[in-house]
């Protein structure tokens, strides 16, 4: 079985990594905390810090999750650098998701342990109905969890 050129995907990785951390510091050098910019009638720029894990789950659960979502954040990192490292170099499209929920991952694992929260800062609205904050981190999750979903439906069926 050829193996997979891991490298190109931690590079992936890295490159996530890199714009989540520089868009955050930004945001948080530009904004004051709650600060909005309005970009778009449906897109605003709001400088928040979620102590908790998706939709700021558990964010008020006193200062315990931070330290169970930085190892749970850890545990998945380690085994996402291993299981890229086996990949077959065919697999491409779950290199690819692997390695953006890689960069999510670790971009907001940095958060946990060196500021003790989440930098969040995208705002989607319509009308008053206000989407949970996010940052770039996030976005890259959400999109190789969908793109490990399509890959599933695409990956062809071991033959009995």
């Amino acid at each position: 079985m050829e193996r997979s050129r891991a490298g190109r995907w931690y590079l992936l990785a890295c490159l996530v990594v890199v714009i989540d951390q520089l868009t955050k510091y930004w945001v948080s050098s530009v904004f004051s905390y709650g600060e909005t910019l309005e970009l778009l009638p449906v897109l605003n720029l709001t400088l928040v810090h979620n102590m908790g894990a998706a939709f700021s789950f558990l964010s008020d659960a006193g200062g315990w999750q931070r330290w169970f979502f930085t190892i749970v954040s850890l545990v998945v990192s380690i085994v996402l650098v291993v299981w890229l490292y086996r990949l077959p170099t065919r697999q491409t499209l779950l290199a690819t998701a692997l390695a953006l929920v890689l960069g999510g991952a670790v971009g907001n694992l940095w958060d946990r342990v060196v500021l003790g929260y989440v930098v969040d800062f995208i705002d989607f609205f319509y009308r008053r109905h206000h989407w949970p904050a996010f940052n770039v981190a996030d976005a890259a999750i959400t999109l190789g969890a969908v793109l490990l979903i399509l890959e599933s439906f695409l990956a062809p069926k071991p033959s009995k």
